[in-house]
Protein backbone atom coordinates (compact mmCIF):
# COMPACT_ATOMS: atom_id res chain seq x y z
CA UNK A 1 0.00 0.00 0.00
CA UNK A 2 1.08 3.85 -0.70
CA UNK A 3 2.48 5.15 2.10
CA UNK A 4 -0.39 7.96 3.40
CA UNK A 5 1.01 10.87 4.81
CA UNK A 6 -0.01 12.47 7.98
CA UNK A 7 -2.54 15.11 7.67
CA UNK A 8 -0.39 18.57 9.31
CA UNK A 9 -2.06 21.48 10.52
CA UNK A 10 -1.36 24.95 9.70
CA UNK A 11 0.62 25.57 12.69
CA UNK A 12 2.68 22.30 12.15
CA UNK A 13 2.98 23.37 8.29
CA UNK A 14 4.25 27.20 9.57
CA UNK A 15 7.03 25.42 11.88
CA UNK A 16 8.37 23.29 8.43
CA UNK A 17 12.10 24.94 8.02
CA UNK A 18 14.86 23.74 5.76
CA UNK A 19 17.48 21.75 7.47
CA UNK A 20 20.17 24.37 6.72
CA UNK A 21 21.88 22.08 4.33
CA UNK A 22 21.57 20.70 0.27
CA UNK A 23 19.06 21.92 -1.99
CA UNK A 24 15.41 22.12 -1.88
CA UNK A 25 13.46 19.62 0.52
CA UNK A 26 10.24 18.74 0.43
CA UNK A 27 8.14 17.77 3.09
CA UNK A 28 4.10 16.19 2.55
CA UNK A 29 1.50 18.03 4.55
CA UNK A 30 -1.01 15.20 3.53
CA UNK A 31 -4.82 15.87 3.16
CA UNK A 32 -4.47 15.17 -0.77
CA UNK A 33 -1.87 12.63 -1.68
CA UNK A 34 1.24 14.38 -3.56
CA UNK A 35 0.59 17.61 -1.77
CA UNK A 36 3.91 18.95 -0.88
CA UNK A 37 5.41 22.13 0.74
CA UNK A 38 8.82 22.69 -1.16
CA UNK A 39 11.60 24.75 1.10
CA UNK A 40 14.25 26.40 -0.60
CA UNK A 41 18.17 27.05 1.66
CA UNK A 42 17.05 30.63 1.63
CA UNK A 43 13.78 29.72 3.47
CA UNK A 44 11.70 30.51 0.92
CA UNK A 45 8.69 28.59 0.37
CA UNK A 46 5.98 26.95 -2.17
CA UNK A 47 3.55 24.47 -2.99
CA UNK A 48 3.66 21.00 -5.36
CA UNK A 49 1.66 18.67 -5.92
CA UNK A 50 3.85 15.61 -7.24
CA UNK A 51 1.28 13.16 -9.81
CA UNK A 52 1.50 11.15 -12.84
CA UNK A 53 0.40 12.58 -16.07
CA UNK A 54 0.25 10.16 -19.07
CA UNK A 55 2.64 8.32 -17.72
CA UNK A 56 4.88 10.91 -16.71
CA UNK A 57 5.75 12.34 -13.03
CA UNK A 58 4.77 15.66 -12.95
CA UNK A 59 5.20 18.77 -10.22
CA UNK A 60 2.93 21.05 -10.68
CA UNK A 61 3.14 24.47 -9.22
CA UNK A 62 0.39 25.56 -6.71
CA UNK A 63 1.55 28.96 -5.66
CA UNK A 64 3.71 30.79 -2.57
CA UNK A 65 3.00 30.19 0.54
CA UNK A 66 2.22 32.36 3.25
CA UNK A 67 -0.15 33.82 -0.21
CA UNK A 68 -1.58 30.44 -0.59
CA UNK A 69 -2.88 28.79 2.60
CA UNK A 70 -2.42 25.60 3.35
CA UNK A 71 -6.52 24.94 2.77
CA UNK A 72 -6.06 26.77 -0.22
CA UNK A 73 -3.22 24.32 -1.26
CA UNK A 74 -5.66 21.47 -0.92
CA UNK A 75 -8.35 22.66 -3.13
CA UNK A 76 -5.76 24.10 -5.83
CA UNK A 77 -4.47 20.13 -5.32
CA UNK A 78 -8.04 18.64 -5.96
CA UNK A 79 -9.16 20.79 -8.81
CA UNK A 80 -5.85 19.46 -10.34
CA UNK A 81 -6.36 16.02 -9.92
CA UNK A 82 -10.08 16.24 -11.05
CA UNK A 83 -8.86 17.72 -14.54
CA UNK A 84 -6.40 15.10 -15.02
CA UNK A 85 -8.80 12.24 -14.30
CA UNK A 86 -10.98 14.31 -17.05
CA UNK A 87 -8.09 14.56 -19.56
CA UNK A 88 -6.85 17.40 -18.85
CA UNK A 89 -3.36 18.54 -18.34
CA UNK A 90 -2.93 21.19 -16.15
CA UNK A 91 0.66 22.48 -17.05
CA UNK A 92 -0.31 22.09 -20.64
CA UNK A 93 -3.69 24.48 -19.75
CA UNK A 94 -1.68 26.98 -18.30
CA UNK A 95 0.88 27.49 -20.77
CA UNK A 96 -1.39 27.56 -23.64
CA UNK A 97 -3.30 30.24 -21.46
CA UNK A 98 -0.33 32.04 -20.65
CA UNK A 99 0.31 31.70 -24.67
CA UNK A 100 -2.73 32.94 -25.65
CA UNK A 101 -2.81 36.21 -22.89
CA UNK A 102 0.55 37.04 -24.62
CA UNK A 103 -0.72 36.57 -28.03
CA UNK A 104 -4.04 38.73 -27.29
CA UNK A 105 -1.93 41.20 -25.79
CA UNK A 106 0.47 41.76 -29.26
CA UNK A 107 -2.59 41.76 -30.48
CA UNK A 108 -3.92 44.30 -28.92
CA UNK A 109 -3.48 48.31 -28.23
CA UNK A 110 -4.47 50.17 -25.08
CA UNK A 111 -6.32 53.85 -25.16
CA UNK A 112 -2.56 55.63 -23.89
CA UNK A 113 -0.93 53.55 -27.01
CA UNK A 114 -4.01 54.66 -29.67
CA UNK A 115 -4.28 58.50 -28.25
CA UNK A 116 -0.18 58.54 -28.66
CA UNK A 117 -0.73 57.11 -32.01
CA UNK A 118 -3.75 59.15 -33.05
CA UNK A 119 -2.29 62.29 -32.42
CA UNK A 120 1.21 61.66 -34.27
CA UNK A 121 -1.25 60.42 -37.06
CA UNK A 122 -3.08 63.95 -37.12
CA UNK A 123 0.31 66.31 -36.01
CA UNK A 124 -0.27 68.03 -39.33
CA UNK A 125 -3.43 68.78 -38.80
CA UNK A 126 -2.96 70.15 -35.36
CA UNK A 127 -1.82 73.69 -36.58
CA UNK A 128 -2.41 75.39 -33.33
CA UNK A 129 -0.13 73.95 -30.78
CA UNK A 130 -2.45 75.36 -28.09
CA UNK A 131 -5.07 72.66 -29.45
CA UNK A 132 -3.06 69.79 -29.49
CA UNK A 133 -2.02 70.41 -26.02
CA UNK A 134 -5.68 70.86 -24.93
CA UNK A 135 -6.53 67.56 -26.64
CA UNK A 136 -3.69 66.23 -24.30
CA UNK A 137 -4.67 67.36 -20.94
CA UNK A 138 -8.16 66.70 -20.99
CA UNK A 139 -7.99 62.98 -22.07
CA UNK A 140 -4.61 62.57 -19.35
CA UNK A 141 -6.63 64.29 -16.76
CA UNK A 142 -10.19 62.79 -17.03
CA UNK A 143 -9.64 59.43 -19.42
CA UNK A 144 -6.11 57.86 -18.75
CA UNK A 145 -6.98 57.04 -15.08
CA UNK A 146 -9.97 55.06 -16.23
CA UNK A 147 -9.04 54.11 -20.19
CA UNK A 148 -5.12 55.01 -20.35
CA UNK A 149 -4.29 50.94 -19.71
CA UNK A 150 -7.04 49.28 -21.21
CA UNK A 151 -7.27 47.41 -24.14
CA UNK A 152 -8.96 49.36 -26.98
CA UNK A 153 -11.32 46.10 -27.99
CA UNK A 154 -12.13 45.98 -24.33
CA UNK A 155 -13.48 49.66 -23.81
CA UNK A 156 -17.51 49.45 -23.56
CA UNK A 157 -20.15 52.21 -23.23
CA UNK A 158 -19.91 52.06 -19.28
CA UNK A 159 -16.06 52.86 -19.21
CA UNK A 160 -16.76 55.80 -21.41
CA UNK A 161 -19.48 56.67 -18.81
CA UNK A 162 -17.13 56.20 -15.92
CA UNK A 163 -15.12 58.96 -17.26
CA UNK A 164 -17.62 61.17 -18.21
CA UNK A 165 -20.59 61.10 -15.86
CA UNK A 166 -18.48 62.57 -12.94
CA UNK A 167 -17.83 65.93 -14.84
CA UNK A 168 -21.05 66.07 -17.30
CA UNK A 169 -22.97 68.53 -15.01
CA UNK A 170 -20.69 70.22 -13.75
CA UNK A 171 -18.07 70.78 -16.54
CA UNK A 172 -20.06 70.35 -19.32
CA UNK A 173 -18.39 71.53 -22.11
CA UNK A 174 -15.07 69.93 -21.10
CA UNK A 175 -16.82 66.69 -20.55
CA UNK A 176 -18.83 67.11 -24.03
CA UNK A 177 -15.23 68.14 -25.86
CA UNK A 178 -13.65 64.83 -24.15
CA UNK A 179 -16.61 62.53 -25.15
CA UNK A 180 -15.56 63.64 -29.36
CA UNK A 181 -12.17 63.20 -28.16
CA UNK A 182 -12.14 59.94 -27.16
CA UNK A 183 -14.76 58.93 -30.03
CA UNK A 184 -12.39 60.21 -32.61
CA UNK A 185 -9.17 58.00 -30.62
CA UNK A 186 -11.41 54.93 -30.98
CA UNK A 187 -12.35 55.25 -34.72
CA UNK A 188 -8.95 55.60 -35.52
CA UNK A 189 -8.13 52.29 -33.31
CA UNK A 190 -11.04 50.56 -35.10
CA UNK A 191 -9.89 51.66 -38.54
CA UNK A 192 -6.60 50.83 -38.05
CA UNK A 193 -7.55 47.28 -36.93
CA UNK A 194 -7.41 47.23 -32.82
CA UNK A 195 -10.74 47.16 -32.10
CA UNK A 196 -14.32 45.82 -33.76
CA UNK A 197 -17.82 46.87 -33.34
CA UNK A 198 -19.54 49.85 -32.15
CA UNK A 199 -18.13 52.90 -30.65
CA UNK A 200 -18.71 53.16 -27.50
CA UNK A 201 -18.15 56.93 -27.03
CA UNK A 202 -20.51 57.60 -30.00
CA UNK A 203 -23.41 60.19 -29.14
CA UNK A 204 -25.93 59.44 -31.35
CA UNK A 205 -28.07 56.18 -30.62
CA UNK A 206 -25.79 55.49 -27.99
CA UNK A 207 -24.46 58.03 -24.77
CA UNK A 208 -27.37 60.56 -26.20
CA UNK A 209 -29.59 57.54 -24.21
CA UNK A 210 -27.73 57.78 -21.31
CA UNK A 211 -27.19 61.38 -20.34
CA UNK A 212 -28.60 64.29 -20.53
CA UNK A 213 -27.78 66.77 -23.93
CA UNK A 214 -25.00 69.10 -23.05
CA UNK A 215 -26.86 72.08 -24.33
CA UNK A 216 -29.61 71.39 -21.90
CA UNK A 217 -27.49 71.04 -19.02
CA UNK A 218 -24.87 73.73 -20.16
CA UNK A 219 -27.92 76.30 -19.47
CA UNK A 220 -26.84 76.22 -16.24
CA UNK A 221 -23.30 76.01 -15.98
CA UNK A 222 -22.62 79.62 -17.97
CA UNK A 223 -19.96 82.14 -16.54
CA UNK A 224 -21.60 84.72 -14.31
CA UNK A 225 -21.60 87.64 -16.45
CA UNK A 226 -21.63 91.11 -15.29
CA UNK A 227 -24.96 93.18 -15.38
CA UNK A 228 -25.39 95.52 -18.05
CA UNK A 229 -26.60 98.31 -15.76
CA UNK A 230 -23.31 97.44 -13.31
CA UNK A 231 -20.93 97.80 -15.90
CA UNK A 232 -20.60 101.62 -16.03
CA UNK A 233 -19.43 100.98 -12.55
CA UNK A 234 -17.75 98.59 -12.52
CA UNK A 235 -15.74 100.05 -15.56
CA UNK A 236 -15.38 103.17 -13.36
CA UNK A 237 -13.78 100.52 -10.38
CA UNK A 238 -11.73 98.75 -12.33
CA UNK A 239 -9.95 101.99 -14.03
CA UNK A 240 -9.06 103.38 -10.85
CA UNK A 241 -6.88 100.24 -10.06
CA UNK A 242 -3.42 100.07 -10.79
CA UNK A 243 -1.22 97.29 -11.60
CA UNK A 244 -1.07 94.85 -15.03
CA UNK A 245 -3.94 92.76 -14.39
CA UNK A 246 -6.18 95.63 -14.11
CA UNK A 247 -5.32 96.86 -17.29
CA UNK A 248 -5.29 93.03 -18.74
CA UNK A 249 -8.59 93.15 -17.29
CA UNK A 250 -9.58 96.86 -19.18
CA UNK A 251 -8.01 96.01 -22.03
CA UNK A 252 -10.12 92.77 -22.38
CA UNK A 253 -13.38 94.31 -21.75
CA UNK A 254 -12.97 97.20 -24.10
CA UNK A 255 -12.37 94.48 -26.88
CA UNK A 256 -14.66 91.71 -25.51
CA UNK A 257 -11.82 89.79 -26.15
CA UNK A 258 -10.68 85.64 -24.32
CA UNK A 259 -8.68 86.12 -21.17
CA UNK A 260 -6.04 83.72 -23.16
CA UNK A 261 -6.39 86.21 -26.33
CA UNK A 262 -5.35 89.26 -24.03
CA UNK A 263 -2.83 87.56 -21.70
CA UNK A 264 -0.60 85.94 -24.76
CA UNK A 265 -1.13 89.42 -26.62
CA UNK A 266 2.37 90.68 -28.14
CA UNK A 267 3.60 94.21 -29.71
CA UNK A 268 4.02 92.69 -32.75
CA UNK A 269 0.16 91.90 -33.17
CA UNK A 270 -0.83 95.13 -32.64
CA UNK A 271 -0.69 98.24 -35.69
CA UNK A 272 -1.08 101.36 -33.56
CA UNK A 273 -1.31 103.10 -36.80
CA UNK A 274 -3.93 101.37 -37.73
CA UNK A 275 -6.02 100.83 -34.18
CA UNK A 276 -5.77 97.37 -35.01
CA UNK A 277 -4.69 94.14 -32.74
CA UNK A 278 -4.26 91.16 -35.48
CA UNK A 279 -4.66 88.04 -33.55
CA UNK A 280 -2.89 85.04 -35.01
CA UNK A 281 -4.58 81.83 -35.93
CA UNK A 282 -2.52 80.09 -33.91
CA UNK A 283 -4.00 81.48 -30.88
CA UNK A 284 -7.18 82.02 -31.63
CA UNK A 285 -10.14 78.63 -30.53
CA UNK A 286 -11.29 78.88 -34.12
CA UNK A 287 -7.98 78.51 -35.32
CA UNK A 288 -8.99 81.32 -37.34
CA UNK A 289 -6.98 85.00 -37.50
CA UNK A 290 -9.12 87.80 -35.58
CA UNK A 291 -8.61 91.59 -36.52
CA UNK A 292 -10.01 93.68 -33.36
CA UNK A 293 -10.45 97.31 -34.10
CA UNK A 294 -8.91 99.45 -31.21
CA UNK A 295 -10.70 102.26 -29.51
CA UNK A 296 -9.99 105.86 -28.50
CA UNK A 297 -9.61 104.10 -25.20
CA UNK A 298 -7.73 101.15 -26.22
CA UNK A 299 -5.24 103.03 -27.81
CA UNK A 300 -4.57 105.17 -24.62
CA UNK A 301 -4.41 102.31 -22.70
CA UNK A 302 -1.72 100.45 -24.90
CA UNK A 303 0.59 103.80 -24.66
CA UNK A 304 0.43 103.84 -21.13
CA UNK A 305 2.34 100.50 -20.87
CA UNK A 306 5.51 100.29 -19.98
CA UNK A 307 7.44 97.91 -22.89
CA UNK A 308 10.59 95.66 -21.63
CA UNK A 309 13.33 94.75 -23.32
CA UNK A 310 13.18 91.10 -24.88
CA UNK A 311 9.64 90.52 -23.94
CA UNK A 312 6.92 90.59 -26.56
CA UNK A 313 3.68 90.50 -24.51
CA UNK A 314 1.94 93.59 -23.68
CA UNK A 315 0.47 92.15 -20.38
CA UNK A 316 3.53 90.37 -18.50
CA UNK A 317 3.70 88.62 -15.44
CA UNK A 318 5.98 90.36 -13.19
CA UNK A 319 8.80 87.49 -13.65
CA UNK A 320 8.36 88.00 -17.20
CA UNK A 321 6.45 85.09 -18.82
CA UNK A 322 2.47 85.20 -19.46
CA UNK A 323 0.10 86.66 -17.09
CA UNK A 324 -2.22 83.83 -15.40
CA UNK A 325 -5.77 83.44 -15.63
CA UNK A 326 -6.08 84.24 -11.71
CA UNK A 327 -4.22 87.29 -12.03
CA UNK A 328 -7.82 88.50 -14.12
CA UNK A 329 -10.19 86.44 -11.75
CA UNK A 330 -8.44 87.77 -8.94
CA UNK A 331 -9.11 91.38 -9.95
CA UNK A 332 -12.24 90.53 -10.55
CA UNK A 333 -13.21 89.57 -7.30
CA UNK A 334 -11.29 92.45 -5.62
CA UNK A 335 -13.85 94.87 -7.51
CA UNK A 336 -17.00 92.74 -6.10
CA UNK A 337 -15.62 92.76 -2.79
CA UNK A 338 -14.95 96.05 -2.33
CA UNK A 339 -18.14 97.40 -3.33
CA UNK A 340 -20.26 94.90 -1.02
CA UNK A 341 -18.02 96.48 1.70
CA UNK A 342 -19.50 99.87 0.59
CA UNK A 343 -22.96 98.78 1.41
CA UNK A 344 -23.81 97.97 -2.39
CA UNK A 345 -24.59 94.27 -3.58
CA UNK A 346 -21.66 94.21 -5.83
CA UNK A 347 -21.36 92.65 -9.56
CA UNK A 348 -23.71 89.81 -9.53
CA UNK A 349 -24.55 87.46 -12.47
CA UNK A 350 -28.70 88.55 -13.16
CA UNK A 351 -29.86 84.98 -13.05
CA UNK A 352 -27.34 82.53 -11.49
CA UNK A 353 -26.51 85.66 -8.28
CA UNK A 354 -23.27 84.17 -8.46
CA UNK A 355 -20.24 87.18 -8.40
CA UNK A 356 -18.93 87.95 -12.22
CA UNK A 357 -16.09 86.59 -13.93
CA UNK A 358 -13.87 87.69 -16.45
CA UNK A 359 -15.18 85.60 -19.16
CA UNK A 360 -18.96 86.79 -18.39
CA UNK A 361 -17.95 90.36 -19.92
CA UNK A 362 -18.21 88.97 -23.00
CA UNK A 363 -21.93 87.64 -22.51
CA UNK A 364 -22.77 91.68 -20.72
CA UNK A 365 -21.37 93.12 -24.48
CA UNK A 366 -23.15 90.50 -26.42
CA UNK A 367 -26.35 90.75 -24.30
CA UNK A 368 -25.69 94.90 -24.33
CA UNK A 369 -25.40 94.97 -28.69
CA UNK A 370 -28.85 92.85 -28.58
CA UNK A 371 -30.40 94.60 -25.58
CA UNK A 372 -29.14 98.51 -26.25
CA UNK A 373 -28.19 98.82 -29.31
CA UNK A 374 -29.13 97.82 -33.37
CA UNK A 375 -26.33 96.60 -34.24
CA UNK A 376 -26.45 93.56 -36.15
CA UNK A 377 -26.11 90.47 -33.90
CA UNK A 378 -23.83 88.71 -36.45
CA UNK A 379 -21.73 91.30 -36.16
CA UNK A 380 -21.60 91.23 -32.62
CA UNK A 381 -20.84 87.00 -33.24
CA UNK A 382 -18.02 87.85 -35.40
CA UNK A 383 -16.85 90.42 -32.91
CA UNK A 384 -16.45 87.75 -30.19
CA UNK A 385 -14.61 85.36 -32.52
CA UNK A 386 -17.99 82.67 -32.90
CA UNK A 387 -18.26 80.09 -35.03
CA UNK A 388 -21.41 81.24 -36.61
CA UNK A 389 -24.20 80.03 -39.67
CA UNK A 390 -22.76 78.50 -42.72
CA UNK A 391 -24.41 80.89 -44.76
CA UNK A 392 -23.17 84.19 -42.80
CA UNK A 393 -19.67 82.76 -42.83
CA UNK A 394 -19.86 82.64 -46.41
CA UNK A 395 -20.64 86.06 -46.55
CA UNK A 396 -18.24 87.47 -44.60
CA UNK A 397 -15.61 85.04 -45.67
CA UNK A 398 -13.82 87.71 -47.50
CA UNK A 399 -14.20 90.55 -45.08
CA UNK A 400 -14.82 90.77 -41.22
CA UNK A 401 -16.83 94.20 -41.52
CA UNK A 402 -13.83 95.43 -39.32
CA UNK A 403 -14.90 99.30 -39.95
CA UNK A 404 -18.59 98.44 -39.08
CA UNK A 405 -17.08 96.81 -36.59
CA UNK A 406 -14.63 99.76 -35.45
CA UNK A 407 -18.07 101.59 -34.88
CA UNK A 408 -19.68 99.23 -32.50
CA UNK A 409 -16.38 98.97 -30.76
CA UNK A 410 -16.65 102.66 -29.92
CA UNK A 411 -19.97 103.09 -28.74
CA UNK A 412 -19.35 100.09 -26.13
CA UNK A 413 -16.42 102.01 -25.06
CA UNK A 414 -18.57 105.00 -24.53
CA UNK A 415 -21.31 102.63 -22.53
CA UNK A 416 -18.38 101.23 -20.63
CA UNK A 417 -16.90 104.82 -19.69
CA UNK A 418 -20.35 106.74 -19.11
CA UNK A 419 -19.92 109.33 -21.81
CA UNK A 420 -22.83 111.40 -22.25
CA UNK A 421 -22.92 112.16 -25.76
CA UNK A 422 -23.81 108.47 -27.14
CA UNK A 423 -23.03 107.34 -30.59
CA UNK A 424 -25.88 108.13 -32.99
CA UNK A 425 -26.86 103.97 -33.53
CA UNK A 426 -27.13 103.08 -29.89
CA UNK A 427 -30.39 103.54 -28.42
CA UNK A 428 -31.55 102.78 -25.10
CA UNK A 429 -34.67 100.35 -25.77
CA UNK A 430 -37.30 100.72 -22.86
Amino acid sequence: MPHIAKELSALDVKRLTHPGRGRNVTFPVGGVSGLLLQVTPSGARSWLLRIRVGGHRREIGLGGYPDVTLAQARDRAREAKDKIRNGVDPVEERKAARASLAAARQRGMTFKDAVDKYLAAKLDAFKNPKHRQQWENTLKQYAMPELGPMLVQDIAVQDVLRVLEPIWKSKTETASRLRGRIEAVLSWATVAGHRTGDNPARWAGNLKELLPAASKVAKGDNQPALQIDDAPRWFADLRAREGMGSRALEFLALCASRSQEVRGARWDEIDMDKALWIIPAERMKMDREHRVPLTAEALVLLKALPRFEDNPLVFPAPRGGEMSDMTLSATMKRIHAADVAEGRSGFLDRVSKRPAVPHGLRSTFRDWVAERTHFPGDMAEVALAHRISSAVEASYRRGDMVEKRRKMMAAWADYLTGKNAARANVVRIG
